[in-house]
Protein backbone atom coordinates (compact mmCIF):
# COMPACT_ATOMS: atom_id res chain seq x y z
CA UNK A 1 0.00 0.00 0.00
CA UNK A 2 1.29 3.12 -0.68
CA UNK A 3 1.51 6.03 1.57
CA UNK A 4 -0.26 9.12 0.25
CA UNK A 5 -0.95 12.91 0.31
CA UNK A 6 -4.36 13.56 2.84
CA UNK A 7 -7.50 14.79 0.66
CA UNK A 8 -7.54 18.50 1.41
CA UNK A 9 -10.99 19.79 1.74
CA UNK A 10 -12.89 22.19 -1.04
CA UNK A 11 -13.07 25.32 0.36
CA UNK A 12 -16.76 26.19 1.44
CA UNK A 13 -16.86 29.03 -0.97
CA UNK A 14 -16.66 26.57 -3.55
CA UNK A 15 -19.35 23.97 -3.29
CA UNK A 16 -21.17 24.02 -6.56
CA UNK A 17 -22.15 20.54 -6.05
CA UNK A 18 -26.12 20.21 -4.87
CA UNK A 19 -26.19 16.54 -6.07
CA UNK A 20 -26.84 13.22 -3.58
CA UNK A 21 -23.62 11.35 -3.73
CA UNK A 22 -23.96 7.25 -4.08
CA UNK A 23 -21.21 5.68 -1.41
CA UNK A 24 -19.12 3.86 -4.21
CA UNK A 25 -18.25 1.37 -6.92
CA UNK A 26 -17.24 -2.20 -6.06
CA UNK A 27 -15.48 -4.88 -8.46
CA UNK A 28 -14.37 -8.40 -8.45
CA UNK A 29 -12.55 -10.16 -10.92
CA UNK A 30 -11.43 -14.10 -10.89
CA UNK A 31 -9.35 -15.44 -13.99
CA UNK A 32 -7.62 -18.58 -14.15
CA UNK A 33 -4.74 -17.74 -15.82
CA UNK A 34 -3.90 -14.20 -13.92
CA UNK A 35 -2.66 -11.94 -17.17
CA UNK A 36 -3.53 -8.28 -16.07
CA UNK A 37 -5.94 -8.94 -13.63
CA UNK A 38 -4.60 -5.85 -12.14
CA UNK A 39 -5.36 -4.10 -15.48
CA UNK A 40 -8.68 -5.69 -16.16
CA UNK A 41 -9.87 -3.88 -12.59
CA UNK A 42 -8.20 -0.56 -13.27
CA UNK A 43 -10.42 -0.77 -16.56
CA UNK A 44 -13.58 -1.82 -14.37
CA UNK A 45 -13.23 0.79 -11.95
CA UNK A 46 -12.81 3.27 -14.50
CA UNK A 47 -16.45 2.51 -15.73
CA UNK A 48 -17.24 3.57 -12.37
CA UNK A 49 -16.08 6.07 -11.26
CA UNK A 50 -19.17 7.93 -11.35
CA UNK A 51 -19.88 6.49 -8.32
CA UNK A 52 -17.06 7.88 -6.56
CA UNK A 53 -14.39 10.41 -6.97
CA UNK A 54 -12.48 10.71 -3.38
CA UNK A 55 -10.33 7.35 -3.99
CA UNK A 56 -9.57 4.10 -5.13
CA UNK A 57 -8.00 0.71 -4.42
CA UNK A 58 -7.43 -2.65 -5.68
CA UNK A 59 -6.26 -5.59 -3.46
CA UNK A 60 -4.57 -8.72 -5.76
CA UNK A 61 -3.92 -12.23 -4.42
CA UNK A 62 -1.90 -14.78 -6.27
CA UNK A 63 -3.57 -17.76 -4.12
CA UNK A 64 -0.98 -17.03 -1.43
CA UNK A 65 -0.22 -13.26 -0.61
CA UNK A 66 -2.71 -10.52 -1.28
CA UNK A 67 -1.42 -7.05 -1.74
CA UNK A 68 -3.03 -3.79 -1.94
CA UNK A 69 -2.84 0.05 -3.23
CA UNK A 70 -5.15 2.62 -2.73
CA UNK A 71 -4.72 6.53 -2.31
CA UNK A 72 -7.15 9.24 -2.78
CA UNK A 73 -8.21 10.73 -5.72
CA UNK A 74 -9.21 9.18 -9.49
CA UNK A 75 -8.58 6.29 -10.52
CA UNK A 76 -6.55 7.59 -13.55
CA UNK A 77 -4.09 9.01 -11.36
CA UNK A 78 -4.02 6.63 -8.47
CA UNK A 79 -3.17 3.83 -10.60
CA UNK A 80 0.27 4.49 -12.92
CA UNK A 81 1.68 1.39 -14.78
CA UNK A 82 4.51 1.93 -11.77
CA UNK A 83 1.57 1.51 -9.12
CA UNK A 84 -0.17 -1.61 -10.76
CA UNK A 85 3.04 -3.56 -11.72
CA UNK A 86 3.06 -5.18 -8.01
CA UNK A 87 -0.13 -6.28 -8.00
CA UNK A 88 0.14 -9.24 -9.69
CA UNK A 89 -2.43 -12.76 -8.91
CA UNK A 90 -5.31 -14.12 -10.38
CA UNK A 91 -7.80 -12.37 -8.23
CA UNK A 92 -8.94 -8.65 -7.53
CA UNK A 93 -11.50 -6.59 -5.94
CA UNK A 94 -11.26 -2.71 -6.30
CA UNK A 95 -13.50 -0.03 -5.26
CA UNK A 96 -14.06 3.81 -6.03
CA UNK A 97 -15.11 5.84 -2.88
CA UNK A 98 -17.66 8.36 -1.62
CA UNK A 99 -17.86 8.56 1.82
CA UNK A 100 -21.09 8.08 3.94
CA UNK A 101 -19.60 6.53 7.11
CA UNK A 102 -16.92 7.61 8.26
CA UNK A 103 -14.88 10.72 6.39
CA UNK A 104 -12.44 11.08 3.75
CA UNK A 105 -9.70 10.18 5.59
CA UNK A 106 -7.12 8.20 4.30
CA UNK A 107 -7.62 5.30 6.91
CA UNK A 108 -11.16 4.79 5.34
CA UNK A 109 -9.99 4.26 1.90
CA UNK A 110 -10.70 0.57 0.47
CA UNK A 111 -10.67 -1.94 -0.10
CA UNK A 112 -9.86 -3.04 3.64
CA UNK A 113 -6.83 -5.81 3.76
CA UNK A 114 -5.91 -7.56 7.19
CA UNK A 115 -4.48 -11.27 7.79
CA UNK A 116 -6.04 -13.46 9.53
CA UNK A 117 -5.29 -17.18 11.05
CA UNK A 118 -7.14 -18.39 7.63
CA UNK A 119 -4.56 -16.37 5.64
CA UNK A 120 -5.53 -12.84 3.72
CA UNK A 121 -8.44 -11.18 3.68
CA UNK A 122 -9.71 -8.18 1.92
CA UNK A 123 -13.09 -6.27 1.37
CA UNK A 124 -14.86 -3.58 -0.39
CA UNK A 125 -18.55 -2.27 0.36
CA UNK A 126 -21.34 -0.28 -1.26
CA UNK A 127 -23.91 0.89 1.12
CA UNK A 128 -24.02 1.41 4.56
CA UNK A 129 -25.29 -0.61 7.53
CA UNK A 130 -27.78 1.08 10.26
CA UNK A 131 -26.57 -1.25 13.13
CA UNK A 132 -23.14 0.02 12.30
CA UNK A 133 -22.51 1.74 15.94
CA UNK A 134 -23.56 -1.28 18.12
CA UNK A 135 -21.36 -3.75 15.93
CA UNK A 136 -18.32 -1.28 16.31
CA UNK A 137 -18.85 -1.68 19.80
CA UNK A 138 -19.23 -5.03 20.40
CA UNK A 139 -15.97 -5.61 18.40
CA UNK A 140 -14.66 -3.08 20.88
CA UNK A 141 -16.07 -4.91 23.51
CA UNK A 142 -14.12 -8.08 22.77
CA UNK A 143 -10.72 -6.12 22.37
CA UNK A 144 -10.62 -5.16 18.49
CA UNK A 145 -8.28 -2.53 17.68
CA UNK A 146 -9.83 -0.15 14.87
CA UNK A 147 -7.65 1.95 13.06
CA UNK A 148 -10.56 3.62 10.83
CA UNK A 149 -14.23 5.30 11.03
CA UNK A 150 -15.86 2.93 8.46
CA UNK A 151 -18.18 0.53 8.32
CA UNK A 152 -16.38 -1.48 6.00
CA UNK A 153 -13.77 -2.08 8.83
CA UNK A 154 -16.49 -3.65 10.79
CA UNK A 155 -17.92 -6.19 8.48
CA UNK A 156 -13.88 -7.11 7.80
CA UNK A 157 -13.21 -7.51 11.18
CA UNK A 158 -16.32 -9.39 12.08
CA UNK A 159 -15.30 -11.73 9.42
CA UNK A 160 -11.97 -12.26 10.77
CA UNK A 161 -13.27 -13.23 13.99
CA UNK A 162 -15.94 -15.46 12.54
CA UNK A 163 -16.37 -19.65 13.15
CA UNK A 164 -16.34 -21.48 10.00
CA UNK A 165 -14.26 -24.09 8.34
CA UNK A 166 -14.26 -21.82 4.95
CA UNK A 167 -15.01 -18.38 4.09
CA UNK A 168 -17.96 -19.41 2.75
CA UNK A 169 -19.25 -20.78 6.05
CA UNK A 170 -18.19 -17.97 8.32
CA UNK A 171 -19.77 -15.25 5.86
CA UNK A 172 -22.67 -17.27 6.37
CA UNK A 173 -22.44 -17.04 9.94
CA UNK A 174 -21.52 -13.31 10.12
CA UNK A 175 -23.96 -12.31 7.51
CA UNK A 176 -27.72 -12.54 9.70
CA UNK A 177 -26.21 -9.82 11.97
CA UNK A 178 -25.50 -7.13 9.06
CA UNK A 179 -28.69 -4.59 9.23
CA UNK A 180 -28.90 -2.61 5.80
CA UNK A 181 -28.11 -2.33 2.69
CA UNK A 182 -24.11 -3.74 1.21
CA UNK A 183 -23.00 -5.09 -1.91
CA UNK A 184 -19.81 -6.23 -0.83
CA UNK A 185 -16.60 -8.31 -2.71
CA UNK A 186 -14.19 -9.87 -0.79
CA UNK A 187 -10.65 -11.35 -1.95
CA UNK A 188 -9.45 -14.37 0.11
CA UNK A 189 -6.32 -15.96 -0.95
CA UNK A 190 -7.93 -18.32 -3.56
CA UNK A 191 -11.48 -16.38 -4.84
CA UNK A 192 -13.69 -13.70 -4.67
CA UNK A 193 -16.86 -13.51 -2.84
CA UNK A 194 -19.61 -11.68 -3.78
CA UNK A 195 -22.52 -11.00 -1.45
CA UNK A 196 -26.48 -8.52 -1.98
CA UNK A 197 -28.14 -8.13 1.06
CA UNK A 198 -31.71 -9.68 1.63
CA UNK A 199 -33.22 -6.07 0.64
CA UNK A 200 -30.92 -5.58 -2.38
CA UNK A 201 -30.78 -1.98 -2.10
CA UNK A 202 -27.76 -1.39 -3.93
CA UNK A 203 -27.20 -2.84 -7.28
CA UNK A 204 -24.82 -5.40 -8.21
CA UNK A 205 -24.23 -8.18 -11.49
CA UNK A 206 -21.65 -10.67 -12.15
CA UNK A 207 -20.83 -11.71 -15.83
CA UNK A 208 -18.42 -14.40 -17.75
CA UNK A 209 -15.21 -12.70 -18.83
CA UNK A 210 -14.46 -13.46 -22.53
CA UNK A 211 -11.34 -15.08 -22.18
CA UNK A 212 -11.71 -17.25 -18.64
CA UNK A 213 -13.34 -16.43 -15.62
CA UNK A 214 -15.85 -14.05 -13.50
CA UNK A 215 -16.04 -10.78 -12.77
CA UNK A 216 -18.69 -8.86 -10.62
CA UNK A 217 -19.43 -5.29 -9.92
CA UNK A 218 -21.96 -2.66 -8.80
CA UNK A 219 -22.87 -1.96 -12.49
CA UNK A 220 -23.14 -3.50 -15.68
CA UNK A 221 -21.96 -1.00 -17.16
CA UNK A 222 -18.11 -2.14 -16.17
CA UNK A 223 -19.16 -5.53 -17.03
CA UNK A 224 -19.44 -4.70 -20.45
CA UNK A 225 -16.43 -2.65 -20.50
CA UNK A 226 -14.72 -5.91 -19.66
CA UNK A 227 -16.65 -7.54 -22.32
CA UNK A 228 -18.43 -9.78 -19.97
CA UNK A 229 -20.73 -11.76 -21.36
CA UNK A 230 -24.15 -13.87 -19.84
CA UNK A 231 -24.64 -10.74 -17.30
CA UNK A 232 -27.13 -11.66 -14.37
CA UNK A 233 -28.40 -9.72 -11.63
CA UNK A 234 -26.92 -11.09 -8.25
CA UNK A 235 -30.19 -11.86 -6.15
CA UNK A 236 -30.83 -10.03 -2.83
CA UNK A 237 -29.41 -12.36 0.28
CA UNK A 238 -27.31 -14.40 -2.40
CA UNK A 239 -23.77 -15.20 -2.14
CA UNK A 240 -21.84 -15.34 -5.59
CA UNK A 241 -17.96 -17.16 -5.11
CA UNK A 242 -15.52 -16.67 -8.30
CA UNK A 243 -12.73 -19.43 -8.65
CA UNK A 244 -11.00 -18.71 -11.83
CA UNK A 245 -12.98 -20.59 -14.53
CA UNK A 246 -15.83 -21.84 -11.70
CA UNK A 247 -18.47 -19.91 -10.67
CA UNK A 248 -21.26 -21.16 -7.49
CA UNK A 249 -24.05 -19.16 -6.53
CA UNK A 250 -25.79 -20.13 -3.20
CA UNK A 251 -28.90 -17.98 -1.66
CA UNK A 252 -27.62 -17.75 2.21
CA UNK A 253 -30.66 -15.31 3.06
CA UNK A 254 -34.05 -15.56 2.20
CA UNK A 255 -34.68 -12.53 0.51
CA UNK A 256 -36.97 -10.10 1.82
CA UNK A 257 -40.82 -10.26 0.80
CA UNK A 258 -40.07 -6.45 -0.27
CA UNK A 259 -37.14 -5.63 -1.82
CA UNK A 260 -35.90 -2.31 -1.96
CA UNK A 261 -34.24 -1.45 -4.95
CA UNK A 262 -32.89 2.20 -4.67
CA UNK A 263 -34.84 4.07 -7.25
CA UNK A 264 -31.95 6.91 -7.19
CA UNK A 265 -30.08 4.57 -9.29
CA UNK A 266 -32.50 4.98 -11.59
CA UNK A 267 -33.33 8.90 -11.60
CA UNK A 268 -29.35 10.00 -11.21
CA UNK A 269 -26.48 7.30 -9.99
CA UNK A 270 -26.16 4.58 -12.49
CA UNK A 271 -24.93 5.21 -15.88
CA UNK A 272 -26.94 5.60 -18.35
CA UNK A 273 -25.83 2.35 -20.48
CA UNK A 274 -26.18 0.13 -17.27
CA UNK A 275 -29.21 -2.30 -16.79
CA UNK A 276 -30.18 -2.70 -13.18
CA UNK A 277 -33.91 -4.97 -12.70
CA UNK A 278 -33.91 -5.74 -16.54
CA UNK A 279 -34.24 -2.09 -17.43
CA UNK A 280 -32.04 0.41 -19.03
CA UNK A 281 -31.28 3.64 -17.23
CA UNK A 282 -31.21 5.47 -20.08
CA UNK A 283 -34.89 4.34 -21.18
CA UNK A 284 -36.05 4.95 -17.50
CA UNK A 285 -34.71 8.60 -17.27
CA UNK A 286 -36.25 9.27 -20.74
CA UNK A 287 -39.63 8.20 -19.19
CA UNK A 288 -39.32 10.49 -16.41
CA UNK A 289 -39.45 13.36 -18.62
CA UNK A 290 -42.14 12.11 -20.45
CA UNK A 291 -44.14 11.68 -17.20
CA UNK A 292 -42.96 14.79 -15.95
CA UNK A 293 -44.31 16.10 -19.09
CA UNK A 294 -47.70 14.63 -18.91
CA UNK A 295 -47.73 15.86 -15.33
CA UNK A 296 -46.29 19.51 -15.27
CA UNK A 297 -46.22 20.72 -19.47
CA UNK A 298 -46.08 24.92 -19.68
CA UNK A 299 -46.27 27.00 -22.58
CA UNK A 300 -42.37 27.63 -23.53
CA UNK A 301 -39.87 27.68 -26.44
CA UNK A 302 -37.26 24.89 -25.83
CA UNK A 303 -36.53 22.52 -22.98
CA UNK A 304 -33.01 21.93 -21.86
CA UNK A 305 -31.25 19.63 -19.57
CA UNK A 306 -28.67 20.55 -17.00
CA UNK A 307 -26.24 17.59 -17.91
CA UNK A 308 -25.65 15.01 -17.84
CA UNK A 309 -27.57 12.64 -15.89
CA UNK A 310 -30.92 15.03 -16.94
CA UNK A 311 -30.42 15.08 -20.70
CA UNK A 312 -32.26 11.70 -21.40
CA UNK A 313 -35.46 13.20 -19.56
CA UNK A 314 -34.95 16.26 -21.18
CA UNK A 315 -34.75 14.27 -24.42
CA UNK A 316 -38.25 12.37 -23.21
CA UNK A 317 -39.94 15.73 -22.20
CA UNK A 318 -39.22 17.36 -25.58
CA UNK A 319 -40.29 14.42 -27.14
CA UNK A 320 -43.68 14.06 -25.43
CA UNK A 321 -44.77 17.72 -25.80
CA UNK A 322 -42.78 18.47 -29.04
CA UNK A 323 -41.24 21.37 -28.03
CA UNK A 324 -37.47 21.52 -29.35
CA UNK A 325 -34.86 19.89 -27.20
CA UNK A 326 -31.39 22.28 -27.01
CA UNK A 327 -28.18 22.50 -25.16
CA UNK A 328 -28.27 25.35 -22.82
CA UNK A 329 -25.55 25.03 -20.09
CA UNK A 330 -22.22 23.39 -21.32
CA UNK A 331 -20.47 21.47 -18.21
CA UNK A 332 -17.07 21.43 -17.33
CA UNK A 333 -16.44 17.87 -16.88
CA UNK A 334 -12.80 18.63 -15.29
CA UNK A 335 -13.51 20.65 -12.46
CA UNK A 336 -13.25 17.89 -9.71
CA UNK A 337 -11.76 18.82 -6.95
CA UNK A 338 -9.39 22.22 -6.78
CA UNK A 339 -6.95 22.80 -4.32
CA UNK A 340 -6.17 26.36 -5.29
CA UNK A 341 -7.19 29.21 -3.06
CA UNK A 342 -10.27 30.94 -5.15
CA UNK A 343 -10.38 34.80 -5.59
CA UNK A 344 -13.27 36.51 -4.02
CA UNK A 345 -15.07 36.84 -7.81
CA UNK A 346 -14.70 33.24 -8.52
CA UNK A 347 -16.22 32.45 -4.90
CA UNK A 348 -18.79 34.77 -6.14
CA UNK A 349 -19.52 32.61 -9.22
CA UNK A 350 -19.27 29.07 -7.89
CA UNK A 351 -21.88 27.69 -10.34
CA UNK A 352 -20.33 29.15 -13.57
CA UNK A 353 -17.13 26.85 -12.83
CA UNK A 354 -19.41 24.09 -13.09
CA UNK A 355 -21.84 25.54 -15.91
CA UNK A 356 -21.76 28.26 -18.84
CA UNK A 357 -24.88 29.80 -20.72
CA UNK A 358 -25.42 29.42 -24.04
CA UNK A 359 -27.11 32.64 -24.31
CA UNK A 360 -27.78 31.97 -28.31
CA UNK A 361 -30.03 28.97 -27.98
CA UNK A 362 -31.50 31.32 -24.51
CA UNK A 363 -31.91 34.47 -25.50
CA UNK A 364 -35.68 36.10 -25.86
CA UNK A 365 -36.68 32.19 -24.78
CA UNK A 366 -39.22 31.26 -22.83
CA UNK A 367 -36.97 27.78 -21.01
CA UNK A 368 -38.10 24.53 -19.00
CA UNK A 369 -35.01 23.40 -17.07
CA UNK A 370 -35.09 19.89 -16.40
CA UNK A 371 -32.82 18.70 -13.77
CA UNK A 372 -33.02 15.37 -11.86
CA UNK A 373 -33.28 16.32 -8.51
CA UNK A 374 -32.73 18.90 -5.84
CA UNK A 375 -31.42 18.28 -2.60
CA UNK A 376 -30.08 20.88 -0.66
CA UNK A 377 -31.33 23.69 -3.47
CA UNK A 378 -27.44 25.13 -3.55
CA UNK A 379 -27.47 25.58 -7.32
CA UNK A 380 -31.09 25.69 -8.50
CA UNK A 381 -30.82 29.43 -8.00
CA UNK A 382 -27.70 30.38 -9.10
CA UNK A 383 -28.33 28.18 -12.43
CA UNK A 384 -32.00 29.94 -12.76
CA UNK A 385 -29.83 33.23 -12.67
CA UNK A 386 -27.19 31.70 -14.95
CA UNK A 387 -30.92 31.53 -17.38
CA UNK A 388 -31.65 34.81 -16.80
CA UNK A 389 -28.61 36.44 -17.15
CA UNK A 390 -27.65 34.88 -20.55
CA UNK A 391 -31.20 36.41 -21.95
CA UNK A 392 -33.95 33.87 -20.85
CA UNK A 393 -37.07 35.50 -20.14
CA UNK A 394 -38.47 33.22 -18.38
CA UNK A 395 -37.38 29.94 -16.47
CA UNK A 396 -39.59 27.01 -15.41
CA UNK A 397 -37.99 24.26 -13.43
CA UNK A 398 -38.58 20.47 -13.60
CA UNK A 399 -37.39 18.20 -11.43
CA UNK A 400 -37.44 14.38 -12.45
CA UNK A 401 -38.79 13.16 -9.37
CA UNK A 402 -40.64 13.95 -6.00
CA UNK A 403 -39.14 16.21 -3.08
CA UNK A 404 -36.23 15.21 -1.82
CA UNK A 405 -37.53 15.31 2.35
CA UNK A 406 -36.00 12.62 4.50
CA UNK A 407 -32.11 11.12 5.01
CA UNK A 408 -30.99 8.42 3.26
CA UNK A 409 -29.47 5.67 5.64
CA UNK A 410 -28.59 3.15 3.03
CA UNK A 411 -25.39 4.41 1.12
CA UNK A 412 -26.12 7.90 -0.24
CA UNK A 413 -25.17 11.44 1.33
CA UNK A 414 -28.24 13.83 1.39
CA UNK A 415 -27.47 15.61 4.55
CA UNK A 416 -29.56 15.01 7.55
CA UNK A 417 -33.10 16.45 7.07
CA UNK A 418 -32.32 19.70 8.27
CA UNK A 419 -29.96 20.04 5.36
CA UNK A 420 -32.92 18.97 2.43
CA UNK A 421 -34.27 22.29 1.13
CA UNK A 422 -38.13 20.32 0.69
CA UNK A 423 -38.03 18.79 4.17
CA UNK A 424 -37.92 22.79 5.08
CA UNK A 425 -40.02 24.54 2.37
CA UNK A 426 -43.12 24.18 0.13
CA UNK A 427 -42.87 23.53 -3.53
CA UNK A 428 -44.28 27.61 -3.63
CA UNK A 429 -40.93 28.76 -1.34
CA UNK A 430 -38.76 26.95 -3.47
CA UNK A 431 -39.51 28.42 -6.13
CA UNK A 432 -39.51 32.12 -5.05
CA UNK A 433 -36.16 30.95 -3.39
CA UNK A 434 -34.55 29.82 -6.66
CA UNK A 435 -36.33 32.53 -8.50
CA UNK A 436 -37.78 30.37 -10.86
CA UNK A 437 -41.41 31.28 -13.01
CA UNK A 438 -42.39 27.92 -11.93
CA UNK A 439 -41.32 24.56 -10.13
CA UNK A 440 -42.57 21.28 -10.32
CA UNK A 441 -41.08 17.82 -8.98
CA UNK A 442 -42.18 14.28 -10.38
CA UNK A 443 -45.55 12.43 -8.27
CA UNK A 444 -44.66 9.82 -6.93
CA UNK A 445 -46.68 7.71 -8.67
CA UNK A 446 -45.13 9.24 -12.03
CA UNK A 447 -41.70 8.11 -11.29
CA UNK A 448 -42.64 4.90 -10.13
CA UNK A 449 -44.45 4.91 -13.57
CA UNK A 450 -41.07 5.11 -15.69
CA UNK A 451 -39.31 3.11 -13.16
CA UNK A 452 -41.03 -0.25 -12.68
CA UNK A 453 -44.23 0.35 -15.41
CA UNK A 454 -47.13 0.95 -12.39
CA UNK A 455 -47.93 3.18 -10.13
CA UNK A 456 -45.95 3.35 -6.36
CA UNK A 457 -47.37 1.01 -3.73
CA UNK A 458 -46.46 -1.27 -0.76
CA UNK A 459 -45.30 -4.26 -3.15
CA UNK A 460 -43.49 -1.99 -5.47
CA UNK A 461 -40.02 -3.17 -4.81
CA UNK A 462 -37.99 -0.11 -4.41
CA UNK A 463 -37.09 2.25 -1.75
CA UNK A 464 -38.88 5.51 -2.08
CA UNK A 465 -38.27 6.26 1.67
CA UNK A 466 -35.86 9.70 0.96
CA UNK A 467 -39.29 11.08 -0.55
CA UNK A 468 -41.83 9.45 1.97
CA UNK A 469 -39.83 8.42 5.17
CA UNK A 470 -40.98 5.22 5.04
CA UNK A 471 -38.26 3.15 5.28
CA UNK A 472 -38.01 -0.70 4.56
CA UNK A 473 -36.18 -1.24 8.06
CA UNK A 474 -35.72 0.71 11.23
CA UNK A 475 -33.32 3.70 11.48
CA UNK A 476 -33.31 4.04 14.71
CA UNK A 477 -30.13 3.28 15.52
CA UNK A 478 -28.22 4.47 12.22
CA UNK A 479 -25.25 6.59 12.73
CA UNK A 480 -24.83 9.66 10.92
CA UNK A 481 -21.54 9.89 8.40
CA UNK A 482 -19.09 11.64 10.84
CA UNK A 483 -19.94 9.14 14.42
CA UNK A 484 -17.19 7.52 14.48
CA UNK A 485 -14.63 10.39 14.06
CA UNK A 486 -14.23 11.20 17.32
CA UNK A 487 -11.99 8.25 17.78
CA UNK A 488 -9.74 8.82 16.15
CA UNK A 489 -7.58 12.23 14.88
Amino acid sequence: MTRSIPVQAVPAELTVDDAAHDECGVLGLSTPHGDGVAQLAFFGLFALQHRGQEAAGIAVSDGKRARVHKEPGLVSTVFSPEALKPLTGYHAIGHTRYSTTGSNAERNIQPFLVETMHGPLSVAHNGNLVNATALRDELLSRGFGLTATSDTEVFTLMLAAAGGQTWQERIERTLPAWKGAFSLVILASDQVIAVRDPWGFRPLSVGRLPHGGHAVASETCALSTLGCVDIDEVKPGEMVTLRGAEIERQQVLAPQPNSARCTFEFVYFSRPDSVWAGNSVHHVRQQLGVELARESMVDADVVIPVPDSSIPAAIGFSNETGLPFNDGLIKNRYIGRTFIEPTQDIRERGVALKFNALSENLEGKRVIMIDDSLVRGTTAGPLVKLLRDAGATEVHMRITCPPIKHACHFGVDMGHDDDLMAAQLSVAEIEEHIGADSLAFLSLDGMMRAVAGRDSGDDDGYCNACFTGDYPLAVGDAQAKLAFEGVLH
